[in-house]
């Protein structure tokens, strides 16, 4: 057994296929099906069912795979801790970024993290929390950016930036006239509220605001969008009023940012933060990586009141 063979195990359990499995391992497809046979053969069990469509894993395949990813991983612990030793910054670093963070953090330091750290292949997947949680645990990703506090027991967060919640109210709304929006104001308008669908954490938090397990239906229609820019255009429909993250309302237009309002304080906010798991050992990319965003976020939030709210549905 191999630790080479383990990775094509991987491979086709991520893939489903043995030829896709080949190129992205870039090795032929005949010699990834040799060595994944003369694992099956040592073990003596079927790892892959190949008479189903896609390729499905056996029973006992999958606590193969389960071990597998463990000892690969730990195997590659062996060349982090050497990179530390060494302090060398470089090599395939995989993030995932929660959906409502990506578009404004993103553009914000990749330019930056590139530059300084030109040795490092940036490997970035936009993901839900829920899918960020598992490819941590499963060491499918070095670290992430999402939401927190999560209250995962395996997993560490180190804040990166508290980013308050503004609301979005179009003229011809009663709550135009306010300068200044409270919580309050926004439990009253509970049926007037656009929000992103189920599954994001951006809904959890601002249910969360007004203390409510879910929004009334809409009498009018039924939504489901993962866009901050189509809850905007719906607001300004007259079809209600929406919240945003401060950060997407940084590039907004002028006529734009006059139907913003800002909360009064403490500000509802959320926590944005670097999170990865406990056993990783990718921590000089990791403080290279916070580094690198708290330096360019630094200058665009400066909120020190706020309150935060939690990403987790309650």
């Amino acid at each position: 057994m191999t630790i080479t063979q383990l990775h094509y195990v991987l491979a086709v359990a991520e893939y489903k296929n043995f030829t896709l499995a080949a190129e992205k391992c870039f090795v032929t497809q005949p010699t990834l099906s040799m060595q994944i046979q003369k694992l099956e053969e040592e073990l003596d069990v079927q790892i892959f069912d190949r008479g189903k469509k896609p390729i499905q894993l056996t029973d006992v395949g999958q606590q193969i795979v389960t071990q597998a990813r463990s000892i690969v991983n730990e195997s590659n612990r062996i060349k982090d801790i050497v990179d530390q030793q060494k302090g060398y910054i470089g090599g395939d670093f995989k993030i995932g970024i929660i959906p409502t963070v990506m578009p404004t953090l993103l553009p914000m330091f990749i330019t930056n993290f590139t530059n300084k750290y030109p040795k490092v292949n940036l490997i970035i997947e936009e993901r839900t929390t829920e899918e960020i949680i598992k490819m941590l645990k499963s060491g499918q990703l070095d670290a992430a950016i999402a939401a927190t506090p999560l209250s995962e027991e395996s997993i560490k967060e180190v804040v990166l930036y508290y980013e308050p919640f503004v609301a979005y109210i179009p003229e011809n709304n009663p709550a135009f006239g306010k300068k200044e929006f409270s919580v309050k104001d926004l439990e009253d308008n509970l049926n007037n509220i656009l929000l992103l669908q189920d599954g994001h954490c951006f809904r959890n938090n601002v249910l969360n605001i007004c203390k409510a397990a879910s929004l009334p239906q809409h009498n009018r229609f039924h939504l489901e969008s993962g866009s901050f820019e189509t809850m905007v255009k719906l607001a300004d429909e007259g079809l209600g009023m929406t919240l945003l993250p401060y950060l997407h309302t940084l590039d907004m237009s002028e006529k734009g940012k006059s139907k913003l309002r800002h909360f009064t304080e403490p500000r509802p906010s959320r926590e944005v933060s670097l999170i990865y798991s406990k056993k990783e050992l990718k921590l000089h990319l990791i403080e290279a990586l916070r580094t690198t965003i708290t330096g360019v976020v630094r200058g665009a939030i400066a909120f020190h009141n706020v309150e935060i709210t939690s990403p987790l549905h309650k």
